[in-house]
C-alpha cells in the first residue's frame, strides 16, 4: 500500500464511524506529535496493539480486499497480567471489499454487525494439516441459535445481528456490495495478530508501506518505527 491510500482509508473511516455515531478513545485522534509527546504513558497501549490498522495483506488490490480496523482494547496472550482478557475491535469495510480467507489457533470471536450494511461470510471447516474443508457441512451460531451451512455458502447477517466464530474455523468475510459502507464489530478472547492467524493462501497480516506522503498517524505495528 501507499501512505496516501493509509491516509486516505482513514479519512473515510472516521467519517463514516462520525456518521453512524460511533465513538473512539480519545487517543484514536492523536496526532503524530501527540504521540511522540505521550511516548512513555502509551507503552501498554503500543505493546497490545491498541489502535489504528489498515492493511491490505500485501495484495495491493485494497478496494476489493483489506479494510480499516481499530483495536479498542485487547491483552496478551503471553502474559495475562497485561490489558484484559478478550478483545474488541472495530472493522470499516467499503462495499465488496473482504478479508482474505483465514482461521485463528486460540480466538474465538463474535463478529457483529454495528450498522451501514449487509455483512457475508463464507465458511469452512479446516483438516488437520490445515487445509480447507470443501466438503463437509459448517456449524455454527448466530446470536446463540444453532445453524449449519454448506461449505462456501453465502450467509447473511444484518444490523445487530452477530455470528460467533470458534478455532480453526474458515472465514472471510465482507460488505454486500449492493448494501452501503459496513460497521463490523469483533468481541472475542485476546487477539495476537503476530501469531494467531492462518491464512490460506499464506498473506502477511500487516502491509508493507511505500511512504508517498507523511502519516497522518501511525498505525498499531508501526509504532516502534515511527515514534522515538
Amino acid at each position: 500500500m501507499k501512505r496516501s491510500e493509509v491516509n486516505a482509508a482513514l479519512v473515510w473511516a472516521r467519517a463514516l464511524l462520525e456518521k453512524h455515531g460511533f465513538r473512539l478513545p480519545a487517543i484514536a485522534s492523536f496526532s503524530m506529535d501527540d504521540w511522540k509527546q505521550r511516548y512513555e504513558d502509551t507503552a501498554l497501549v503500543r505493546q497490545l496493539k491498541l489502535g489504528w490498522d489498515i492493511t491490505d495483506y500485501g495484495l495491493d488490490d485494497f478496494a476489493n480486499v483489506g479494510g480499516v480496523l481499530y483495536t479498542i482494547r485487547n491483552g496478551d496472550l503471553k502474559d495475562p497480567s497485561l490489558g484484559v482478557p478478550y478483545a474488541e475491535k472495530v472493522i470499516l469495510l467499503a462495499p465488496g471489499q473482504r478479508l482474505p480467507v483465514h482461521f485463528h489457533f486460540s480466538k474465538t470471536e463474535d463478529i457483529i454487525n454495528r450498522g451501514g450494511g449487509v455483512l457475508w461470510l463464507e465458511l469452512y471447516n479446516s483438516l488437520p494439516d490445515e487445509s480447507i474443508d470443501r466438503e463437509t457441512d459448517v456449524k455454527v451460531r448466530i446470536d446463540g441459535i444453532p445453524h449449519t451451512f454448506k461449505p462456501g455458502e453465502r450467509v447473511l447477517i444484518q444490523p445487530g445481528e452477530s455470528i460467533t466464530l470458534t478455532p480453526y474455523l474458515y472465514h472471510t468475510f465482507g460488505a454486500l456490495e449492493t448494501a452501503g459502507d459496513l460497521i463490523v464489530g469483533e468481541v472475542s478472547s485476546i487477539n495476537d495478530d503476530d501469531v494467531d492467524n492462518r491464512f490460506n493462501p499464506v498473506l502477511p497480516r500487516f502491509a508493507p508501506i511505500e511512504e508517498d506522503e507523511a502519516p497522518i498517524l501511525p498505525l498499531c505495528n508501526e509504532y516502534d518505527r515511527l515514534l522515538p
